[in-house]
């Protein structure tokens, strides 16, 4: 039996030993550079030669790696080395015929055969290959390193760059990549792990910076678009307006110029005296209304409507964007019929558009709503600038006339309905007239109606038979010919359709209404602006 020096493992023939012996040998060999393992010899000595070409001739590496690992100097030879290569020797040749002992007594100065002696073993060979190489290749002593004359000039592993001779390679490195030099395999590793960190990172920085510039773009667009949606474009106001639709008119051959150059007239006087010029108000529909319940509508049990309002429509100059002002002088025009607020509102006739944002930013100017203000610059005149529920608050409050705001924020019913909101109203116009005959014509004013993107106004409401309600609501969106379909002799039933709005037709997530409730006195007005420096309103539910 025979017992292997290295791991204790006992075959029982020298081939088998043999055998064993160069298994350790080719799982042994070691790249001295980067510390490969796992390939046969040849494969390593092709390694070094393709792999490490850079790092000094292979001599001096060869002496380096034995001075440092095995303490051998130029002109000595270690005992270890030595014995390294008479294992070798024994291995090749069949261990020493018949005398396994033979094979122990070459490590009589090391006792074992460790590693190191099979990593000496293994650079020793490599060091005899590449002399034989030399030899084959007639190789004297010519400047350069092999390398030269195999595979030609060198390149440096860092820039890649070309030199004549490895001396020269080895002189640019050492100047130009002095950094590099010191560090070791791992430190490269990290190096280039570095690397593509920072690759990364900049590959993120960039696009990180594409995203932001294009959510500041779309923010941008987006903004521009509320601008214009909201009037505040710098686009011009009502003038404007009214004169470029007018002008696209006459081109179309849809207006004669002698009707533009008419018109263009009327409202340079309108605007000049602030007063609107009555072109898209249609008046005595409330009466027209008390008449047709009186003598129709059998399905309805009773109806209350609001005191006299006109209708006003929208016309070139502000439509898409002027209902709240619209709105506003349906209200005012209900309030100067109306005795109660002669007080607050002598002297007045309903302004146009432009007055009325002249009178919003006066009411802005006496400090009502500041935070309202401020959202729209301070500056209504001269823009197409939408107005809402709390406009028309301070622009009443200022005249002196008594309203306040409810917000149904929620929905109150089933599907996105609001009976809260129908049942407010109906309480409202109600608590006039209770028990009385079919037909009420209350004394209060009409209701102004928010809703997300537009305003209406209410006129009444109808309770029917089976005790559903129906609001009846003037839209600035109707055209004055269809409002006139009321006032004929005999209203068919299909006229009511544009006013008659039931619960399921009113299913925006939330609605405002301002709702006038008399005369303010001066002590009043002024408590009242001072409450709007924080806007509250009441809330249902």
């Amino acid at each position: 039996m025979l017992s292997c020096d290295i791991c204790g493992e006992t075959v029982t023939s020298e081939p088998d030993m043999k055998a064993h012996l160069i298994v350790h040998m080719e799982n042994e060999i070691v790249c001295p550079f980067c510390k490969l393992s796992g390939v046969n010899y040849g494969e390593m000595c092709f390694h070094i030669e393709t792999a490490h070409f850079e790092q000094n001739t292979l001599e001096r590496n060869f002496e380096r790696i034995n001075t440092v690992q095995f303490g051998t100097s130029d002109n000595k030879k270690d005992n270890t080395l030595q014995c390294g290569v008479e294992v070798n020797s024994s291995i090749l040749s069949g261990c020493a015929s018949n005398h396994p002992k033979n094979s122990s007594q070459c490590l009589t100065k090391d006792s074992t055969l460790k590693h190191e002696a099979f990593y000496s073993e293994n650079l020793t060979e490599s060091r005899k290959f590449l002399k034989s190489r030399e030899k084959q290749a007639g190789l004297t002593e010519v400047k350069g390193s092999i390398y030269e004359t195999t595979y030609g000039p060198p390149e440096c592993p860092f820039c890649g760059k070309i030199e004549e001779h490895s001396e020269d390679m080895e002189t640019h490195v050492k100047t130009t990549h002095a950094n590099l030099l010191d560090i070791p395999l791992e430190g490269m590793d990290r190096v280039q792990c570095s690397g593509d960190l920072q690759l990364a990172h900049q590959l993120q920085q960039e696009e990180d910076r594409k995203r932001r510039s294009e959510e500041s773009r779309q923010e941008i667009e987006e903004f521009q678009k509320l601008q214009r949606q909201y009037g505040l474009d710098n686009s011009g106001g009502y003038k404007q307006q009214q004169l470029r639709n007018m002008e696209i008119e006459v081109n179309r051959g849809r207006m004669p110029p002698s009707e533009f150059h008419r018109r263009k007239a009327d409202m340079m006087e309108s605007l000049a005296i602030g007063i609107d010029d009555g072109k898209t108000k249609t008046s005595g529909i409330i009466e027209a209304l008390h008449k047709y319940y009186q003598n129709a509508a059998t399905d309805v049990r009773q109806v209350w409507l609001s005191s006299v309002v006109d209708h006003f429509h929208s016309s070139l100059g502000d439509k898409g964007w002027g209902c709240g002002y619209r709105n506003f002088q349906m209200l005012l025009s209900s309030l100067l019929q109306n005795d109660a607020y002669d007080d607050c509102l002598k002297g007045m006739s309903v302004p146009c558009i432009p007055k009325i944002q002249s009178m919003i930013e006066d009411a802005w100017k006496e400090g009502f709503d500041p935070q309202g203000a401020s959202q729209l610059n301070n500056r209504l005149q001269g823009t197409k600038a939408w107005i809402g529920a709390c406009e028309v608050y301070i622009l009443l409050t200022s005249l002196r006339v008594k309203c306040h705001i409810v917000d149904f924020h929620k929905s109150t019913g089933p599907l996105g309905t609001h009976p809260r909101l129908f049942e407010w109203i109906l309480n409202y116009y109600s608590s006039e007239g209770e028990g009385s005959p079919k037909v009420v014509c209350t004394s209060k004013p009409p209701i102004y109606l928010q809703h997300q993107g537009h305003s209406r106004t209410v006129i009444g409401i109808e309770e029917k038979k089976n005790r559903t309600l129906c609001l009846l609501i003037f839209d600035p969106g109707c055209p004055s010919r269809e409002m006139q379909k009321l006032l004929k002799q005999d209203i068919e039933a299909s006229s009511l359709k544009q006013l008659r709005k039931s619960m399921g037709n009113l299913k925006h997530k939330q609605y405002q209404i301002v709702a006038v409730e008399g005369a303010l006195s001066p002590e009043e007005k002024v408590a009242r602006r001072q409450d709007s420096q924080v806007f509250t309103a009441e809330k249902i539910p």
